[in-house]
């Protein structure tokens, strides 16, 4: 007999809390330093871009980027306990545990903590009418999805890899994290995937090539596309000024991102015609 505190199953999320919000996106990856965050940062703002109101929530409490990113640390406020107004940058409402504490000081969140603090995120922020909620989770596979897939009904997740991640264990990791939550894996992106010689356009495959699109294939998971490597991906971030926000960003990384968003949108399209499935299921009941 399965007791709701079985921890075979996937967890149950609460209902719905953000009756506001259309579709919850997480955003994961199976390990650091593939630029998940910038994918996050930029597919938020191309979807603002094709004329979604979205949020962004910096759901990674240790190592919070997205202020950074987005040259916003202002500290948040609120009418009470309850009632936080989300940070605003370049049109995106944003929640980020860098907007309550001094950027200066270590960030130390207790394993019980995390499940607290990705409720409040949810719940006493003021998101409003979104169509879009981003969430940047942090690297890996931990105790931040698990406590996000419990708070509430994720509509699906994006897996960021590079391209020589592919062959390896890490993004297979975070694929079957998400599965075993039971939240839909909508989409693969492969960062860093080309570079495009500006005096020449010649594209040169540093990383190799194809890996993800075939691995992706063999997943049957939607192959959202490719980022290619260039200075305005990653300064941008450093600088506080998103790639898709600077005018120096060449029209060739543009075009990557736009297409991430419209592959997206096409994944959010499939999923509504799909039959709803139950949120938890046991073997031997139907």
């Amino acid at each position: 007999m399965a007791h709701s505190h079985d921890h075979g199953g996937a967890p149950q999320p609460a209902a719905n809390p953000l009756p506001g919000v259309k579709h919850i996106i997480a955003v994961g990856a199976g390990k650091g330093g593939v630029g998940k965050s910038t994918v996050a940062v930029n597919l938020a703002l191309a979807l603002k871009a094709k004329g979604h109101s979205v949020g962004l929530m910096d759901a990674d409490l240790y190592g919070p980027s997205i202020p950074k990113m987005l040259d916003n640390s202002d500290q948040v406020t609120g009418t009470g306990p309850n009632t936080v107004h989300p940070n605003e940058a370049y049109g995106l409402k944003l929640m980020s545990m860098g907007f309550l504490l001094d950027p200066e000081k270590p960030m130390i969140v207790r394993g019980p903590i995390v499940h607290t603090v990705v409720k409040q995120f949810l719940n006493d922020v003021q998101w409003g009418e979104l169509d879009y909620l981003i969430v940047d989770l942090p690297p890996g596979t931990g105790d931040v999805a698990l406590s996000l897939a419990q708070s509430c009904p994720l509509t699906g997740a994006v897996v960021v890899s590079t391209p020589q991640d592919v062959a390896l264990i890490d993004v297979q990791k975070a694929v079957s994290m998400f599965r075993t939550l039971n939240v839909p894996v909508v989409g693969l992106v492969e960062n860093m995937s080309w570079y495009e010689c500006p005096s020449c356009q010649t594209r040169d495959e540093i990383f190799g090539h194809g890996g993800a699109e075939a691995w992706a294939a063999a997943e049957k998971i939607s192959f959202l596309g490719g980022v290619p490597l260039h200075a305005s991906v990653a300064v941008g971030g450093d600088e506080g000024k998103p790639a898709l926000e600077d005018d120096r960003t060449p029209e060739h990384v543009r075009a990557a991102f736009a297409a991430l968003a419209e592959g997206l949108g096409a994944q959010m399209e499939e999923l509504s015609k799909l039959p709803q499935q139950p949120l938890i299921q046991i073997e031997g009941l139907s």
